[in-house]
């Protein structure tokens, strides 16, 4: 459980300590510590409540041709996990690849909010650790959704698009996330309706279309039930809710406003929709989790500067996410898959 506390200790030392590097030290100090996050969650051996299931996964993958392992489905994850095992490499690789990614997006993402050690908190109990340790494919697409929505924000909606796509190579569902482009368009709404569209379509036919009756059954009409799945979506809510009362302090920006109000009401409408498929709506309730990051880091900022106001709401921030982190570790159900923590050698 330590190493847990460890990546948590990260950027609140960053935090508390004074002063502020130059701007090449800053952005060493940030890469590092991408790094030492993909070192920890790549590297992990036996962690995870789908460490076996990704160890099959690679173990079949090594057995079969590429054009074969690539009809599995999620073209990218299978087809990194036949190169691994082509080179002589383990499942390990696979999982630091996919934290490398995953990392990637985050310190980018992080680093464009107004107090990027913050974020990086916000993202440490359940992204990175849940996330990051538990579901390599999602970790991904999740990875490539972060850069996706900082391309969105400069409103680059195209580069969203390709994010979008490179993610759900590695997870189907991330194109689930591909509405937000056009909805959040300021401009050539029309066209860009038309063109997310049409992508959209040509995704869901080439990645979707085969497997989405095996997925409807298995994510809404089974009876499996995604435990600490409503508590996850209520992590969500809070800072739509947030967002949906004070967006316009939150974002000057409209159009940046809008896009994250958008995602505000999709972690809203989640709610609902729990009760009735916990495992769907748990699935894409992971993908509104950059929500977190991005409403925290501003939320000091409600109240005005240099006063003690903004201090508090900082620790209030960093101890909600302390007490989620003690909460998941001692009292989740599957915490057992994460506790003992345990690292592979590299080689």
């Amino acid at each position: 459980m330590a190493m847990y506390w460890l990546l948590f200790l990260v950027p609140v030392t960053a935090m508390l300590v004074p002063g502020r590097l130059p701007r090449r030290a800053a952005t060493l100090a940030w890469w590092m510590v991408g790094a030492l996050f993909a070192i920890v969650a790549g590297l992990r051996h036996e962690v995870g409540g789908d460490w076996y299931n990704y160890l099959r996964h690679f173990e079949d993958s090594g057995t079969y041709g590429l054009l074969y392992t690539l009809q599995r489905g999620d073209p990218g994850y299978y087809a990194l996990n036949w190169a691994v095992s082509r080179l002589g490499g383990s499942v390990h690789h696979v999982n630091l690849v996919c934290a490398a990614i995953m990392m990637w997006g985050t310190v980018v993402f992080c680093r464009r909010q107004p107090r990027p050690w913050l974020a990086l908190l916000v993202a440490v109990p359940y992204m990175v650790i849940v996330v990051g340790m538990g579901y390599s494919r999602q970790a991904v697409a999740l990875g490539f959704a972060l850069v996706g929505l900082v391309a969105l924000g400069d409103r680059r909606i195209w580069m969203f698009v390709a994010w979008i796509a490179m993610g759900a190579l590695f997870h189907k569902s991330a194109v689930l996330l591909l509405p937000i482009a056009a909805l959040a368009a300021s401009r050539n709404r029309i066209r860009s309706f038309l063109l997310v569209g049409v992508i959209g379509g040509l995704l869901y036919y080439l990645l979707l279309a085969d497997a989405s009756e095996a997925l409807w059954e298995n994510y809404v009409e089974s009876q499996y039930h995604s435990e600490g799945g409503l508590v996850r979506v209520l992590m969500n809510v809070l800072p739509a809710l947030v967002m949906l009362v004070w967006g316009k302090k939150l974002v000057p920006d409209p159009a940046e406003r809008r896009l994250w109000h958008l995602v505000a009401l999709m972690a809203v409408a989640c709610l609902p929709l729990v009760g009735l498929a916990s495992t769907a709506v748990d699935r894409v309730a992971l993908y509104l989790i950059p929500l977190q990051l991005f409403v925290f880091a501003r939320v000091p900022g409600l109240m005005p500067a240099h006063t003690g106001a903004r201090t508090f709401l900082v620790f209030a921030v960093m101890a909600y996410y302390a007490t989620a982190q003690w909460v998941w570790l001692t009292r989740a159900d599957h915490a057992q898959y994460w506790i003992p923590y345990r690292m592979a050698a590299p080689w």
